[in-house]
């Protein structure tokens, strides 16, 4: 009879050894030389009458290193599952010579294998007044909403061309580039068109652009190209960057020059810009615009509270893990084989996913935060509305069904909704067991937040 034996090696590290003896695979042994001296063309005979003799010579070392094997995994496997043993990923054979069999000489063979143990956990961040938060809120300053008001007035607004940089008010087309002080590309950077106002430009900018032509260009720091009270701004709303970017150069290149008349601010163009609303007044066009900007600001609010909650979870929840077992893992587990250091090196970023992984588990499993198919479904279907707008629904909904269809049909649509949805339930449940504190800001002051990402190794 097989049997199975386990010690622990280390920090929830076991050995497992699988011991097998003849009457464990030779009738498989033989069973699998009888099949094949039905099927096997050998020269000389016919088909299914090939003696078993035959094949043993020619095959009988294949068949039984095949045999024993998988003898040695079947008991592996049933162990595991029979004893409930929670583990990472595969086990790991020890045994780093391949043995010899001879299937002459059928004898007992032993087979070492390691097994790395998933840890019992508690997540102790959300416990009842652990852990606490800020939620900014963002107010549109002045400032923000006239420079958001004078970009809608000249991009509805008739323009000429003009030859050069003449005054403040020209409108620039500009491509610009991430670049070293030198001016040479960054790879992988920032690279945008855009328009904008000469005035936006901090004095010193305005100046080294006049008379520019189109075709011409300037490099210049972010910091030294525009005001500080316009920074923000001009990251997030004119490049849609997060990250703060005043130390950044950037190659500016004249596309066009033009000059515009703006446009009024009457009726006509309020419904321009919001087309769903009845908007008569300067001052509830105002508000209106304000409250767009603070919900775009709010969006991001929420993602970094998020983005916090993420890290305090996977920093601060104490799990215990089997790290030399799951090195090791890491060079055989893959694709293609790594070095230790190669593995010691992918480690950290593995370290942090797996935590994430086990902590989300266990919270989706306790608390039944699972998404239904159905969720995801409902959840496409807004997705494809949003992209097509409210023509879709009235539009006859046969269409809508066949093509929601067959985007249900690509599993990497729906996996990657399900986990968006998941994640986005999971960090809905969580904000509530945490504290959170509101604090009003700037804008300028939310962009220069530091950033709670700290990889560290525990």
């Amino acid at each position: 009879m097989a049997t199975v034996t386990r010690e622990n090696i280390g920090l929830l590290n076991d050995k497992i050894t699988v011991k097998v003896s003849q009457e464990d695979y030779l009738p498989n042994f033989d069973k699998a030389v009888k099949q094949l001296s039905k099927t096997a063309n050998i020269p000389g005979f016919r088909k299914g009458m090939v003696p078993a003799g035959m094949v043993k010579k020619m095959h009988g070392q294949a068949i039984f290193a095949d045999e024993i094997l998988k003898t040695v995994e079947k008991e592996l496997m049933g162990y595991l599952q029979n004893e409930k043993v929670e583990i990472f990923a595969q086990p790991l054979s020890l045994d780093k010579e391949a043995k010899t069999f001879d299937h002459n000489n059928p004898s007992e063979y032993d087979f070492d294998f390691e097994i790395g143990l998933k840890p019992a956990f508690e997540v102790t961040p959300l416990a009842p007044g652990k852990t606490t938060l800020t939620r900014y809120k963002i107010k549109a300053t002045p400032e923000m909403l006239n420079e958001e008001i004078e970009r809608l007035q000249l991009r509805g607004g008739k323009s000429t061309e003009v030859e050069s940089v003449t005054s403040a008010d020209n409108v620039l087309g500009l491509n610009v580039v991430e670049t070293d002080a030198q001016g040479t590309a960054v790879e992988g950077g920032l690279e945008k068109d855009i328009t904008f106002l000469v005035k936006n430009f901090s004095a010193a900018t305005q100046s080294q652009l006049q008379g520019k032509k189109k075709d011409d260009s300037i490099v210049v720091q972010a910091s030294a190209a525009i005001d500080a009270d316009k920074l923000t701004w001009f990251q997030h709303d004119i490049l849609g960057l997060h990250e703060d970017i005043a130390a950044k150069y950037y190659k500016l290149t004249i596309t066009k020059v033009e000059l515009i008349e703006k446009r009024e601010l009457n009726e006509e163009f309020f419904k321009e810009v919001f087309p769903a609303e009845e908007i008569t007044t300067e001052a509830a066009f105002r508000e209106k615009l304000q409250s767009e900007i603070e919900k775009s600001w709010d969006a991001e609010s929420r993602n970094r509270l998020h983005n916090d909650l993420f890290e305090v979870l996977v920093h601060e929840t104490p799990i215990e893990l089997p790290k030399d077992f799951l090195k090791r893992w890491l060079q055989t587990g893959g694709e293609k084989p790594k070095t230790a250091e190669e593995a010691d090196k992918e480690y950290p970023g593995f370290d942090h996913q797996l935590r994430w992984t086990l902590i989300s588990d266990k919270l989706i499993r306790e608390n039944q935060l699972d998404v239904s198919f159905d969720e995801v479904k409902e959840a496409a279907k807004q997705k494809v509305l949003g992209y097509f707008g409210g023509a879709a629904a009235t539009d006859g909904a046969d269409w809508l069904d066949s093509y929601l269809e067959r985007l249900l049909q690509d599993e990497k649509f729906v996996d990657q909704t399900y986990r968006e949805m998941v994640t986005q339930k999971l960090f809905d449940w969580a904000e509530n067991k945490v504290n959170v504190k509101e604090e009003e800001v700037t804008a300028e002051e939310f962009a220069k937040l530091p950033n709670k990402h700290h990889h560290h190794e525990h």
